[in-house]
């Protein structure tokens, strides 16, 4: 049986421990901050105190023997913009590998949104804890469904995705309420586009791809939604009160018998063919114009 306890935590690896938790899931840039959300630019960043920091956590994960997925930032070299990063830190304290968010929002050019503080990052991150393989994801990455097909070609169980959907002014809270339309605001679980799309999307790929997901979230205010945890069969099983700090415990089983309705279909439409059944050769199907 493959097994594992996670944290979906805006809160202390010592207390996920205590409740028996196998991963801290951290929220992005949890550690480093997020530029253009929490400071303007990375000019004069304090990147030796960054890293201190990481080894402080990277050495707290070995005394706890837990593995932490922290949310920071990866400083390149010369010019170019750093990664907007998730490290996997296992529970000897090791980095095993590092996660770097590939779609970065903003317009071509780079001026605006993540391009203008950040580099994209060009590979997947795939890791096993107590018998589950897991993936991870950050933020904007929820758009392309894509990322998540390909992460479950590589039979990925468990989706690890943390946002930074926080830190919105009221002003900016205000303009987003407009642009969504007060007249259709009651019809909609959430009052923003992070609040509404961001958890929608979540249980449409998990209940799509039969994965479990961690949605590790900010508490900082505007908070859009409060961390959640996403079983996969798309039924949310633990959720956090948003702009409130907190630890989150949910544990997956992944010989559960869940409910899977696109079980016999998904590996043939991943791999082009887009039909279930047998397909026939009839007059009265080619004839597509015709009663």
């Amino acid at each position: 049986m493959s097994r594992a306890t996670a944290v979906t935590s805006c809160g202390r690896c010592g207390r996920a421990k205590e409740r028996g938790a196998d991963v801290a899931h951290f929220p992005e840039a949890g550690l480093s901050g997020y530029a253009g959300a929490n400071f303007d630019n990375y000019d004069g960043f304090d990147w030796e105190l960054l890293e201190s920091l990481t080894r402080r956590v990277m050495a707290l994960a070995a005394e706890l023997g837990i593995w932490v997925v922290l949310g920071s930032t990866h400083r390149l070299t010369g010019d170019h913009k750093p990664h907007n990063s998730l490290y996997v830190i296992d529970g000897n304290g090791r980095i095993v590998d590092r996660y770097d968010k590939r779609f970065c929002s903003g317009d071509p050019e780079g001026r605006t949104g993540d391009l203008a503080h950040y580099s994209p990052g060009d590979h997947s991150t795939v890791f096993t804890v107590n018998g589950v393989r897991c993936g991870t994801q950050i933020c904007y990455d929820f758009r392309y469904p894509e990322l998540y097909r390909e992460l479950k070609r590589q039979d990925v169980q468990l989706v690890l995705h943390s946002y930074h959907a926080a830190s919105m002014s009221p002003e900016k809270v205000a303009a987003i309420r407009a642009a969504v339309g007060e007249d259709v605001l009651h019809l909609n679980p959430g009052g923003t586009y992070p609040g509404i799309t961001m958890p929608a999307m979540m249980v449409a790929e998990a209940a799509a791809n039969h994965v479990w997901i961690s949605s590790s979230n900010s508490s900082a205010r505007e908070s859009g939604w409060g961390a959640f945890f996403v079983r996969a069969d798309g039924v949310t099983t633990g959720r956090l009160p948003r702009n409130r700090a907190g630890v989150l415990i949910s544990t997956l089983d992944t010989e559960e018998p869940l409910y899977d309705s696109t079980e016999h279909w998904r590996r043939q439409a991943m791999d082009g063919v887009l039909h279930s059944g047998t397909l026939v050769s009839d007059p009265r199907s080619e004839q597509r114009t015709q009663l």
